[in-house]
């Protein structure tokens, strides 16, 4: 069974709204399902967010060595590390930077959207080349929420990017593989590369929320490819399953 045919048969009996993305850095192969269609982003959000300021620092705009001081009452709920100091901490950019990637840090996230402005990170979006990944509020403000605020991405758009990376295309070579390095620091490792054992490098982001399941990202296998996966209002249990095995198909 060839590749398309493959997704095509796994993710058209996934419950929900699924997408899919993958590109073959080598032979320029690429496998779509639903790629154009937009998804509730979750944390997948907090990748374009970290090349916004990435390249902000870059322009001279933001200082990634500039110290911020995170009271008790901005800390959110789950994901990573910030919200168990007891002691209101101090952290740079960088630092907030690599929460929120590699451990997902909500409250770094939070932080960091209210520094650099909603209204900025999409022109940065914008710049980066995409069009329908936007983000529209704050991660856990449910007054936004109510009034159908949402952050959103497109799976072929995230793929597009992570291909830039790739090829070191986003503002230039050094931008681009620092936000690599990050990317490959990732903690939250039971999905793209669940099944690898360790074989492989993997740069990647994941999101997830009830009913919500993603994981976009670079394999460096022997030849090396992007996917992206994508879902809302899915099993999230048989999502993930699909997610691992359709990665380690994908590196044969």
């Amino acid at each position: 069974m060839d590749k398309q045919m493959l997704i095509n048969s796994y993710l058209g009996a996934v419950p929900g709204k699924v997408g899919f993305y993958y590109k073959n850095l080598v032979t320029g192969e690429t496998v779509k399902y639903n790629e154009k269609a937009i998804f509730f982003a979750a944390s997948i959000i907090k990748l374009p967010i970290f090349a916004h300021i990435m390249e902000q620092a870059y322009l001279g705009k933001a200082d990634l060595n500039e110290k911020i001081r995170i009271s008790h009452d901005e800390y959110m709920p789950s994901c990573g590390a910030v919200n168990l100091f007891e002691e209101e901490p101090v952290l740079t950019l960088k630092t907030l930077c690599n929460m929120m990637i590699a451990l997902s840090d909500n409250t770094a996230t939070n932080v960091l959207i209210n520094k650099f402005g909603i209204d900025s990170i999409n022109e940065g979006f914008r710049r980066a080349g995409f069009e329908k990944t936007h983000i529209e509020r704050l991660l856990f403000d449910e007054e936004a929420a109510a009034e159908g605020k949402a952050n959103y991405f497109v799976p072929e758009e995230i793929g597009i990017f992570l291909e830039k990376l790739y090829e070191g295309k986003f503002v230039n070579r050094e931008v681009s593989d620092e936000i690599l390095r990050v990317l490959k620091m990732q903690n939250i490792n039971h999905k793209i590369p669940g099944l690898m054992e360790e074989r492989y490098e993997v740069a990647h982001k994941t999101g997830e929320a009830t009913g919500i399941t993603h994981d976009v990202g670079i394999v460096y296998s022997e030849n090396p490819f992007i996917i992206v996966f994508a879902s809302n209002e899915t099993d999230v249990g048989c999502m993930e399953h699909l997610m691992r095995q359709i990665s380690l198909e994908f590196t044969r």
